[in-house]
């Protein structure tokens, strides 16, 4: 049974960082895609970054380009979302979704980013910038 479960999101001041974790059980990253994505309350879920677990093909959206930073730690079964300088925009409910990827290569991680493409996903973790 895939599961995935997300930690590491809390409050931080405006310009800080938050690591998020998303470790995943009942199967394993490689050939996945997955995906970090965010909503906010009475908004569509959106796609923040997604990479794929094969060939480490990545997206990301333009308003986290430069400041967020998605990897994947096979070994642990684990990706990351590293989110540096935080703005209060940013203060939503972020979930890690995971799917089967057929295809790998920056154009397919880029298209398949999207909430409709993912099959699983976890709980969610609440991230707060404020002062």
């Amino acid at each position: 049974q895939v599961q995935l479960v997300e930690s590491g999101g809390g409050l931080v001041q405006p310009g800080g960082s938050l690591r998020l974790s998303c470790a995943a059980s009942g199967f394993t990253l490689d050939y996945y895609a997955i995906g970090w994505f965010r909503q906010a309350p009475g908004k569509e879920r959106e796609g923040v970054s997604c990479i794929s677990s094969s060939d480490g093909s990545t997206y990301y959206a333009d308003s986290v380009k430069g400041r967020f930073t998605i990897s994947t730690d096979n070994a642990k079964n684990t990706v990351y979302l590293q989110m540096n300088s935080l703005k209060p925009e940013d203060t939503v409910v972020y979930y890690c979704a995971a799917e089967w990827a057929e295809l790998d290569g920056p154009d397919y991680v880029q298209a398949m980013c999207v909430m409709a493409y993912f099959g699983s996903w976890g709980q969610g973790t609440q991230v707060t910038v404020s002062s």
